[in-house]
């Protein structure tokens, strides 16, 4: 009989990835997940195998890393180990014979894309095969790996769902923006792979990089300096400056697989131009592709303690302007990644959640990256734990230090220690409403956020407000959060603008109170409650002052402000209604939501006392409102159709762009220009075929030119199996 030949070797990519659930996951390559068998049949002709006759050995390459494993007769997958094991011998008398072989990889191997060989070794011959290559993953599936999630239901929302909800705004007026994080979409993941390689970790020893690249701790740190681009060729380069001519506005994008691509076709150019949400949910998709539990988080009222000193100066004059005189500013929110890990470097407790931020703040070890740094040493104040927990811990924490001041001059101060970090928030899994986790960060003491009052250091107080609303978790796009007292009790906020801080001396008290969510085109209206304490009348001077702002730091110039006198009766509390119409803070530039600082500054003519509030608040855009035509029996590979409908709110005729977008819903794309009447609904129709089962989201960005502003919409669709 004809010796033992070896015709193919079939690698099973479609049945292997079913059983990594890694289907659905584009790839030029086989992909797996570590610490799993895998089967692959070989095709032979000539007679049967026999292991006293021939040894089969599988060699797996790694850059300059290679593993021998023989085939063994006996034996079973090892989570410790390269394993491969003979399972059958396929007898078929007239056509190709065949051998089924389990590969099995450790739980520990080092994440990448390997290379697959079979050599066969006879007594007169060496034959050696090429298999072609499988990119290795981090298996959350597995009770080995180091990234073991054990519920089913967050491995599907924080794995497998390329579905994103991003909160940006004010914790008092809260906007939640769709993303894609399009890890399934053509091509991504191997864009993904190639992130590690164009590392300078790999490029300065790579064979160093891939022994590391075993450990998530590793290779989230990797991640999160290639996401931004400043000190290697990383993915996305900041600006907050507005200018973004050369560039796309950040608030334009709406998924993570153009920008991805992008960098990837412009041979790793940055790609112009990313803001913190921006970094973050980019992040989110590499680690999601790369099999690490990951969820896009916002912490409202960031600290940015350029010092370390934990205190955030502000300072006011005495008109109410807020004053750029301190490199510390307050982010109205900043958005990271939480990825979930073990820590055997930390010792025991530390398990979990970690804070990875790869929006360029400041330099960790020589690099822009930040974290992993453990949420459990956040809360526990561990700041001696790596990395980079004090960063993270002021951003949460820090005191706010509230000066007015002439001429240099001190006149009155407060401090805040409750705003910082006043609310922190994630998707919920399996919902599209906001989850609050402020308390994995805070303790009691530390989050007693919208209620209680302290002594500044003039001894007047500082006082949060926030009145329980009926409950109420999703209204349109809008959301409210849900507070688990001691008691268990749980109040629902509503995510309206409340006061953000009233000040009060012995004499008099001020509040702020925003009457509605401001929305672009229309009039903001506020009131100003004023008290006196005293039992005799008082000459007052009032000063109120709104300003434009970036998220990201102090406010710039002055666009509306009114002074006056008032005169207010012993014991009297008076409300004063104000209005700043829309043409007094029409936007410049395209902006999807812009912020504003309110300030009131109160002065007792007589005594010279000075009390001040202030409110930052975001006046959001109007939203779009996306219809699915038969929205319960959406069926893969049938035709649907969408219809997404805007009402111009404006006095004038606008005009911009429609863009509609789904990841597994759209092949390319919708775009159409548009042109809308003062008032006008506008209705477009927009045919889409599903080409993936499970939820799946569409939506919809339109950018105006005149007034300058971005409107989003989605739209959650459940996509049924034929």
């Amino acid at each position: 009989m004809d010796e033992f030949k070896v015709r193919t070797v079939d690698l099973q990519q479609v049945q292997n990835q079913t059983r990594h659930k890694t289907d659905g996951l584009s790839s030029s390559t086989l992909v797996l997940r570590r610490g799993q068998a895998f089967t692959v049949t070989i095709n032979y002709d000539g007679r049967p195998f026999d292991p006293l006759k021939e040894k089969l050995i599988f060699r797996i390459v790694l850059g300059p890393i290679a593993v021998e494993v023989p085939v063994s007769r006996f034996g079973q997958p090892s989570l410790t180990q390269w394993t491969a094991v003979l399972e059958r011998s396929v007898p078929n008398p007239t056509g190709p014979r065949a051998l089924s072989v389990t590969l099995s990889s450790p739980a520990t191997a080092s994440i990448g894309v390997y290379t697959l060989q079979l050599r066969v070794e006879a007594r007169l011959s060496v034959k050696t095969h090429l298999l072609g290559q499988f990119t290795l993953l981090c298996n959350p599936w597995c009770e080995a790996d180091s990234v073991f999630l054990q519920s089913e239901d967050l491995r599907t929302e924080y794995v497998k769902s390329d579905i994103g909800l991003l909160f940006k705004g004010s914790p008092g007026n809260i906007v939640s923006r769709p993303w894609s994080f399009d890890q399934y979409e053509k091509g991504i993941l191997d864009i993904c792979m190639k992130l590690l390689q164009v590392s300078p970790q790999h490029q300065a020893d790579m064979g160093k990089d891939l022994l590391n690249r075993s450990n998530p701790v590793y290779i989230s740190r990797v991640i999160s300096a290639m996401v931004n681009c400043n000190d290697d060729k990383g993915v996305l380069m900041g600006n907050w400056s507005g200018d973004y001519k050369d560039g796309v506005n950040p608030s334009k994008w709406s998924g993570s697989a153009d920008i991805l691509r992008m960098w990837s076709e412009t041979q790793f150019s940055p790609v112009k131009y990313g803001q913190c949400w921006v970094f973050a949910a980019v992040m989110c998709t590499v680690m999601r592709a790369l099999g690490i539990p990951t969820r896009v988080v916002t912490n409202f009222n960031s600290a940015h303690d350029t010092d370390g000193n934990m205190t955030i100066e502000e300072y006011y004059n005495e008109k109410g302007e807020k004053l750029s005189m301190s490199r510390d500013s307050i982010w109205n929110f900043h958005v990271w990644v939480e990825s979930w890990m073990k820590r055997p470097d930390l010792g025991r407790g530390y398990d979990g959640w970690q804070v990875l931020d790869p929006t360029p703040q400041e330099m960790s070890a020589g690099m822009f990256r930040c974290g992993p740094a453990a949420v459990t040493a956040i809360y526990e104040r561990r700041v001696d734990a790596q990395y980079d927990v004090p960063f993270v811990y002021a951003e949460v924490n820090a005191d706010v230090r509230t000066m007015i001041v002439r001429n240099g001059r001190v006149l009155s101060t407060s401090v805040d220690k409750r705003r910082v970090g006043a609310l922190i928030s994630t998707k919920r899994p399996g919902s599209m409403s906001m989850q609050d986790i402020t308390s994995e960060y805070k303790t009691e003491e530390d989050e007693n956020t919208y209620r209680g009052s302290m002594a500044g250091v003039t001894g007047r107080s500082t006082t949060f407000r926030c009145e329980p609303q009926s409950d109420r978790i999703m209204v349109g796009n809008t959301c409210s959060r849900s507070l688990t007292g001691v008691t268990g009790r749980s109040i629902t906020f509503s995510c309206e603008p409340q006061s953000d801080r009233i000040m009060a001396s012995k004499g008099v008290e001020v509040s702020l109170q925003l009457l509605k969510a401001p929305v672009v085109g229309e009039n903001i209206s506020f009131n100003i409650i004023i008290t006196n304490n005293d039992a005799a009348p008082k000459l007052l001077r009032k000063h109120v002052n709104a300003q434009n702002k970036e998220y990201n730091r102090n406010p710039t110039e002055t666009f509306w402000e009114a002074h006056d006198d008032i005169k207010i009766g012993p014991k009297e509390t008076v409300t004063i209604k104000h209005e700043i119409s829309f043409k007094h803070y029409m936007l410049k530039e395209t902006e999807e939501d812009s912020l504003v600082n309110l300030a009131v500054v109160i002065e007792d003519v007589k005594s010279q006392e000075r009390v001040l509030a202030s409110e930052e608040f975001i006046i959001r855009s109007p939203s779009l409102d996306i219809q699915i035509q038969n929205e319960v029996s959406v069926i893969i590979n049938t035709p649907q159709v969408a219809t997404v409908i805007f009402t111009n709110p404006f006095n004038v005729a606008v005009s911009g762009e429609l863009t509609v977008s789904g990841s597994g819903l759209l092949e390319e794309k919708a775009q159409m220009r548009l042109t809308i009447q003062p008032r006008e609904t506008i209705k477009k129709r927009v045919n889409f075929t599903p080409r993936m089962a499970g939820a799946r989201m569409l939506s919809a960005n339109l950018v105006l030119e005149n007034p300058p502003t971005i409107m989003h919409g989605f739209k959650t669709i459940n996509v049924q199996a034929s």
